[in-house]
């Protein structure tokens, strides 16, 4: 047997792998001398055996190595990353992407690592890109971005070029409709290794073993987050409907259980009031989330929209220390929508683009 039948074989077997040995496992898989029949098999068993949190720290830790670096270093310490798993189903606005350019707009330095959609109508990419900003930027340009924006967007594909060798085996297994240790890990490998990270996971069960790998990663602070908004349903982020389940690490670490809308002084509302579109629906819905005045959402915006989004943007201000707690957090996110420091951010993203 080969050595990546061998480990499948210890996975058939209720195995758990060692960090070493997992790390050797996620370099077959990016290995193009290793068959798609060998690297599924292996995938199929890992996840019938069940992931552990040394797994896919092991996975996360070695396709970092394996990305390509975008030099940003000077910023990594203060940077933070919101972004979510993906493969809910819900269909709901970007709201982790609104919130990068509300925390950005709010001083804090933000990696945004993201792909196309898959399983949506707008992706993160494709928010993006509708709104200007380059997916083939060079690396120069992201650290002007750092400089002058306080935002870069790393598009994986560009970073990561190990995946190629693995993309066929993705493709085959989601055409089976089979997960893989790989809709967990795209969070995982932000290529600028950013000290703080806010998550969302699409299946409650993934928020403690996801929070263990960040924390052995050794990433500063943060949460892992997901939401039942009711039975049946999930959501890859906190928000304002149903039960939020949350696990920190790093300073956070303490921090286990639920989260709720109140906690952070804001009221629950309905899934409906969430939903998304097609990009161009989506890129309506910002301008019209960063012209919000008043004290409240506008006319325009759902309240629940407004309240979800409000509640993520002040989890990452304060996960970053922006904020001493969540309800100042909270404060500070309707501050930079309500006087319109997100709106003339916005612009500026789109004039830094434009004259590049």
């Amino acid at each position: 047997m080969t050595g990546i039948e061998q480990l499948t074989s210890a996975l058939l077997e209720g195995q758990d792998l060692s960090s070493e040995t997992a790390r050797r496992a996620a370099s077959m898989l990016a290995a193009s001398n290793v068959s798609m029949e060998a690297k599924q098999a292996f995938l199929i068993a890992l996840a019938e055996k069940g992931e552990s949190a040394i797994e896919v720290a092991a996975f996360a830790a070695e396709f970092r190595s394996l990305a390509l670096d975008p030099g940003v270093e000077a910023w990594a310490s203060q940077a933070i990353d919101v972004c979510g798993t993906g493969g809910d189903g819900s269909s709901t606005f970007n709201i982790s992407t609104a919130v990068s350019f509300i925390v950005a707009a709010a001083g804090v330095p933000v990696f945004k690592h993201g792909n196309r959609s898959i399983t949506s109508k707008c992706g993160s990419a494709d928010l993006i890109e509708a709104l200007g900003i380059r997916l083939d930027a060079p690396h120069e340009v992201l650290r002007r971005s750092l400089d002058e924006l306080n935002f870069c967007f790393f598009f994986a594909p560009a970073f990561h070029p190990a995946f190629k060798e693995i993309m066929p085996v993705r493709q085959a297994l989601a055409a089976a409709g089979r997960r893989s240790i790989f809709n967990l890990l795209g969070p995982l490998i932000n290529p600028g290794r950013p000290a703080y990270q806010l998550m969302g996971v699409y299946a409650e069960r993934w928020v403690e073993p996801i929070a263990a790998a960040l924390g052995e990663i050794g990433l500063k602070a943060g949460l892992v987050a997901h939401c039942t908004p009711e039975p049946g349903l999930a959501l890859d982020e906190l928000s304002c409907v149903g039960r939020n389940h949350v696990a920190g690490f790093g300073r956070l670490a303490s921090l286990r259980g639920e989260l709720s809308p109140g906690q952070a002084g804001l009221d629950t509302c309905d899934l409906a009031s969430l939903r998304g579109g097609d990009v161009e629906a989506n890129i309506q819905t910002l301008h019209q989330l960063f012209g919000a005045e008043s004290g409240a959402a506008s006319n325009s915006v759902p309240a629940g929209l407004w309240n979800s989004v409000l509640l993520n943007a002040g989890a990452a201000l304060w996960i970053a220390e922006k904020a001493p707690d969540l309800k100042a957090g909270v404060f500070l996110a309707r501050e930079v929508l309500e006087s319109g420091r997100a709106a003339r951010w916005l612009v500026q993203v789109q004039s830094f683009y434009s004259n590049m």
